[in-house]
């Protein structure tokens, strides 16, 4: 007895690169109504698209592709700018924290320079 549920939402069918040359193999040594029995068997509606893309290369043309966006190719580079970027911001704080001890120095010199008080011999 056929299953008569309908499905709420139909799944998309995804065929293996295998599949679809060994379906393509099959169909061209078979007559006209021979091809309609497959894809009957196999619930296909055509093979066109296959065709067309046999020609253009087997294992690319029909190896699965995935839908949307393709991935940000992974530079080798980006782990060492990230740990020299890492790096320069370190060393810039330190820099900074040279630079207000030293104008500190200046001022306590200055200071120590010019009080009267204060006797060096």
């Amino acid at each position: 007895m056929p299953n008569l549920e309908v499905v709420e939402k139909a799944e998309r069918q995804i065929y293996t690169a295998e599949y679809k040359l060994r379906i393509l193999q099959e169909t061209d040594t078979c007559s006209e109504g021979q091809i309609g029995a497959i894809l009957r068997r196999e619930g296909l509606s055509h093979l066109t698209t296959r065709r067309r893309q046999r020609p253009a290369g087997q294992l690319f043309a029909l190896t699965d592709h995935q839908r949307g966006r393709k991935p940000v190719p992974v530079n080798p580079l980006n782990a060492e700018v990230e740990r020299l970027r890492r790096e320069n911001e370190g060393l810039s704080q330190r820099l900074q924290q040279a630079e207000l001890i030293i104008g500190i120095q200046a001022i306590l010199n200055i200071m120590l320079a010019t009080n009267p008080n204060d006797n060096h011999d």
